[in-house]
């Protein structure tokens, strides 16, 4: 087995012993995983540099994760285990799951309404990327040639809301890629309006490898400092020659492993939920939602001995993309779209691309090795307008319609946004940042709960999902982005980015294959990116169409632009959506010349309107798309919205005018 040992830093009750409805207490175990693997096994010759990395005595390659465990303390057999693919270091899954309140990475737990501890899964965390500043993380050798650490081109892409003069040469504030050489006369520095538009090259005079310390600007392989300062709204992309190249796709056979060692490791190996693991399952949101795609097209899904290991993939807000996981000088946390994260294949299902001629699909590599998982996908508008999402399910030339093969549903969350929308209603991101619209308000977790015990009933043999929901060509409800320029349009101060985001093919040169990439890539034809038709008051018509759009207030979209105050005004700032709200009143609406109709017209009362969400709920739950469990708090959700954008909280009819 290729996890060499678990080693314990800490076991206690959680939550202080409490007892979860009939599943009773949970135990919390944290500790380090330590793995060994075999660089020649024919299953990880897809791990970029594998063989470049040191071995031990054994001829193994040796890494470590962190690990926390939550297990009931007294399993029934047969149970499932949920792995969380960590979010840049920070857990998800409780967020995602039990509506936790940021539940990250520290050492307090967050459970939330405790939903996946009441239906009994096992959940678990281990790290699986390497450059983390805090949180869970992975130690990986770094790879080397005849003793010498390697060299190579790297990229990192930059857009500010706020202005700076120096930035960290990584994503995020990640550990950060250095210059191999402070001179590096290689290096270009450029500069563009907003990420498609054409890039201004900076004088090499203009800028250096530095940082500022107190006002003095001091060389720093780490850093880029512009004497200009950098700007916010515009997009600076920087090239040079870095040194050091961590095996950074070994965070793959740390998930897989990690799995494989719950599932089959007898408690002699110290396995903690020896015998009680039948079931593996994987969520991952976002990034990790691209990582479980990425681990899909690698293949990755068998232990050593052939098992197959995730049973069941839930992949969440991961469009149609994958990411940098996997390559020489790879940052994982970037999240742009010129990146090698866009790359084909992108459908489940084999497909040719009619302009390049490659041949591939998601699947190829796992159905030969006869590992294939159970997959649900979800994404929401964003995915769609941002990234092209349709191209998870759509020909890459965007005139027809590509089905999943059957052990995959594709869900689109209609009018919801990348992350749970909340209240109150407002303009400013968590962060501070200003935009243009109030942020889209969809809370669309409900629907992920009921996403996650269908997987879980589908791996079970008990029940398949619902068939997939999506934006489809033959139908006409998948439409060409511009072509909702005339509907949104028509609403009130609302106009559609200046510029809409691109994604192109991207050629990254002859060695891309094994991970080694050329920058900048050469840019060839776009691929179409597809979205849902909307209804008469602007929301998406194609996907699940939970209560905030079949009862609506406002219109919601995938979509918002950028405020002046953060610099690209009126440009598309990624994973964020908007809640247009319907006029109160028909005076207002007739002052404002908004075609939708008002809230007073819609409904006769807050009680009206409560009782037509009840209503969709209901209907959503005889679908498969929601649970009844979740009644009372959605319509308790709706209760909010209601105050929120009417501003009242009696039955006694319409709001005053």
């Amino acid at each position: 087995m290729a996890v060499l040992s678990l080693d314990i830093t800490e076991r206690g009750p959680l939550a202080e012993g409490k007892s979860f409805g009939d599943v009773g207490p949970y135990e919390q175990i944290r500790g380090v995983l330590e793995f060994g693997i075999d660089p020649r096994h024919p299953d990880h010759q897809v791990i970029t540099d594998i063989d470049l990395a040191p071995t031990d005595e054994s001829e193994r390659v040796r890494f470590s994760s962190d690990f926390l465990l939550l297990k009931p303390l007294n399993p029934a057999p047969g149970g499932s285990l949920l792995i969380d693919i960590l979010n840049r270091g920070n857990r998800t899954a409780l967020r995602a799951f039990n509506d936790a309140n940021l539940d990250r990475s520290g050492p307090e737990l967050q459970l939330g309404n405790e939903f996946l501890l009441r239906h009994g899964f096992t959940v678990a965390f281990c790290g699986w990327q390497h450059d983390v500043p805090g949180g869970m993380a992975i130690r990986v050798p770094e790879a080397t040639e005849h003793g010498e650490r390697l060299r190579g081109q790297t990229y990192i892409q930059y857009q500010l809301t706020r202005p700076d003069k120096a930035l960290m040469l990584s994503d995020a504030g990640h550990r950060p890629l250095p210059v191999a050489d402070l001179e590096d006369p290689t290096a270009t520095l450029t500069v563009r309006e907003h990420p498609d538009g054409e890039p201004t090259t900076i004088d090499r005079s203009q800028w250096q490898f530095a940082r500022v310390d107190d006002g003095r600007v001091v060389p720093d392989p780490s850093y880029v400092h512009l004497t200009t300062g950098f700007e916010p709204g515009a997009v600076y992309e920087i090239v040079y020659t870095t040194i050091g190249a961590p095996v950074i796709g070994l965070g793959f056979l740390a998930v897989r492993d990690c799995v494989a060692f719950l599932k089959h490791g007898t408690e002699q190996e110290g396995n903690p939920s020896a015998g009680t693991i039948e079931h593996g399952l994987a969520y991952g949101q976002s990034q990790c939602g691209r990582f479980l795609r990425e681990l899909l097209y690698l293949g990755v899904n068998a232990d050593e001995s052939g098992r197959r290991v995730l049973d069941g993939v839930y992949a969440h807000t991961g469009s149609s993309r994958r990411g940098e996981f996997n390559i020489r000088f790879g940052q994982p946390s970037t999240n742009i779209v010129r990146s090698p994260s866009t790359l084909f294949p992108m459908t489940y299902s084999t497909q040719t691309d009619s302009v390049t001629g490659q041949t591939d699909g998601l699947l190829r590599r796992v159905e030969a090795r006869g590992a294939t998982p159970k997959i649900i996908a979800t994404n929401t508008g964003v995915e769609y307008w941002w990234t092209g999402a349709s191209l998870a399910h759509t020909d890459t030339e965007g005139t027809r319609d590509v089905e999943p093969p059957p052990n995959v549903r594709i869900y689109s969350l209609a009018g919801a946004h990348h992350l749970p929308g909340t209240l109150p209603i407002s303009d400013r991101t968590a962060e501070g940042d200003r935009l243009q619209y109030s942020l889209n308000t969809m809370d669309h977790r409900p629907a992920m709960r009921a996403a996650l015990l269908d997987l879980d009933r589908w791996v079970r043999g008990i029940a398949e999902p619902p068939p997939s929901q999506h934006p489809r060509i033959a139908d006409g409800t998948a439409v060409r982005r511009e072509s909702l320029e005339p509907p949104f349009g028509s609403l009130p101060g609302v106009r559609l980015p200046k510029a809409l985001p691109e994604r192109s093919r991207l050629d990254f040169g002859p060695e891309a294959e094994r991970g080694v990439l050329d920058y900048p890539p050469k840019e060839g034809a776009p691929y179409p990116m597809l979205v849902s038709a909307v209804d008469d008051d602007g929301n998406e018509n194609a996907g699940v169409r939970l209560p905030d759009v079949r009862v609506p207030l406002a219109t919601h979209t995938g979509w918002t632009l950028r405020h002046a105050d953060i610099g690209g005004a009126g440009h598309f700032i990624p994973l964020l959506g908007a809640a247009h709200p319907f006029p109160t009143t028909a005076a207002e609406r007739k002052a404002t010349g908004d075609p939708r109709l008002s809230i007073e017209e819609r409904y006769a009362s807050r009680d009206d309107y409560l009782t037509r969400i009840r209503q969709a709920v209901d209907e959503l739950i005889a679908e498969g798309f929601l649970l009844e469990e979740d009644t009372e708090h959605l319509l308790a959700q709706a209760a909010d919205r209601y105050e929120a954008f009417v501003g009242r909280t009696d039955s006694q009819g319409p709001a005053p005018s």
